[in-house]
């Protein structure tokens, strides 16, 4: 009897060995149609039939404008104190972000730095969605008090006093106003919405606050003209998928392991992300309430509901006088608003996880389980009303979920110099 029990417990080992091998080493080979459309749907390829012009911007894709854009994101002196670049809480090696919580400058934003890789492809920039276009988006933090902490006036001068910027911007965009009586344009200290800066504007001729706009809005512009490069490469999910032999709906095992596999059907099928991760940068650019807690300390974000007039009353929006096209602004006139956006954020693309950690809008986040575990468990929203349900998860998938997350890492697909200050 004592043997017969023995071999009872031996056997029941086997078995539970058994089945998390499955679970765990046997890859998915066996995928549906309908499983096909949708990984194929998520391939990087699909960006190729995607629109990412912005016609707002007339130098958007102009390869001087680039170059000069370049310069401007590793420049340092683009900064009240003259430490602080773009490219200091948008750290290429990092997938340009910067592994903090809450991005640190001059002081602390209220917010995570997001990548800037495939960004071209949202029409919402922001987490909040405060700013419709790309190169509206990179002057806010070159006036912040807790980034860049200058203001408009201070960059004009700074591209007027040196002879390279001057060549370059006058090639691009034409020859630069004559700026230098500072009586007309004033020295400001710190940044733009002080009251003794906003002062100093305020006397200042309707037409001389249009040059100065002009050619803040020119410096969004280039700098806007070198972030478009940053689009995402290859990942390993993408050669997974491009091994699918469709006509037989099996596919070459090598690229994903049992548990990223299982974790990929997982990802299309029970677990529901690609109800907003979806389309090749893996977002649908939507804003959603999902049940975040507030930074420890912070009262809750109120995120959308307060941007799109912000978004709206923006003197460099694409309906401004500033825009190259104002005729291209559908989504800013026809935007929702509404209580229903109460606590919603912009879904950010999947396809940078590895380097980019903390995740969240605050880096509430550390890790890429504790992602998974929140959505699992879908709490109530602290304001508003949380989207997201339940997921109900076992561990082993949700362990299989963060594996295939991770074969997503692909970084910039572009010549390694643009990724180091300019020489």
């Amino acid at each position: 009897m004592f043997a017969a029990l023995k071999i009872s417990v031996v056997l029941a080992i086997v078995s539970v060995v058994s089945f998390f091998s499955w679970i765990t080493f046997v890859p998915v080979n066996d995928w549906s149609s309908y499983e096909l459309d949708q990984m194929n749907s998520l391939r990087i390829e699909g960006l190729d039939g995607v629109s990412a012009s912005d016609t707002t911007n007339r130098v958007a894709d102009d390869q001087a404008a680039q170059e000069l854009g370049h310069q401007f994101f590793f420049d340092q002196r683009f900064s009240v104190n003259g430490s602080v670049s773009c490219a200091s809480c948008h750290r290429p090696e990092l997938d340009f972000t910067d592994g903090l919580e809450k991005s640190v400058a001059i002081g602390q934003s209220s917010r995570n730095a997001p990548s800037l890789i495939g960004l071209s492809y949202s029409p919402w920039f922001y987490w909040d969605g405060r700013k419709d276009s790309q190169w509206s988006q990179a002057l806010s933090p070159l006036e912040d008090k807790s980034e860049h902490g200058a203001n408009r006036i201070f960059y004009a001068k700074l591209i007027a006093s040196d002879p390279s910027y001057l060549n370059q911007y006058e090639a691009i965009f034409g020859k630069l106003p004559d700026i230098s009586n500072n009586k007309r344009f004033p020295i400001m200290n710190g940044p733009f919405n002080t009251p003794e800066n906003q002062a100093l504007w305020a006397g200042m001729l309707l037409s001389d606050q249009l040059t100065i706009n002009e050619i803040f809005a020119n410096v969004g512009k280039a700098i806007t003209a070198y972030q478009r490069l940053l689009i995402p490469g290859n990942s390993r999910f993408d050669r997974f998928v491009a091994s699918t032999n469709e006509d037989t709906a099996t596919t070459n095992d090598t690229e994903l392991t049992g548990e990223e596999s299982r974790g990929l059907r997982l990802f299309i099928g029970k677990a529901n992300c690609t109800n907003c991760h979806n389309g090749p940068l893996f977002s649908n650019n939507s804003f959603h309430n999902t049940g975040l807690l507030s930074y420890p300390g912070k009262l809750p974000d109120l995120g959308r509901v307060t941007a799109v007039s912000k978004a709206k009353e923006d003197p460099f929006n694409c309906l401004g006088a500033f825009s190259d096209d104002p005729r291209s602004c559908m989504e800013l006139l026809f935007t929702k608003s509404g209580k229903e956006l109460v606590g919603t954020f912009r879904t950010p693309s999947l396809r940078h996880l590895k380097r980019s950690a903390p995740y969240g809008h605050a880096g509430q986040q550390t890790t890429l389980a504790d992602v998974i575990n929140h959505y699992n468990k879908a709490p109530d929203a602290m304001i508003g009303h949380n989207e997201a349900k339940p997921l109900e998860l076992w561990p082993w998938e949700r362990w299989q979920l963060e594996a295939f997350l991770e074969t997503l890492d692909s970084p910039p697909d572009l010549d390694s110099r643009w990724l180091i200050p300019a020489s």
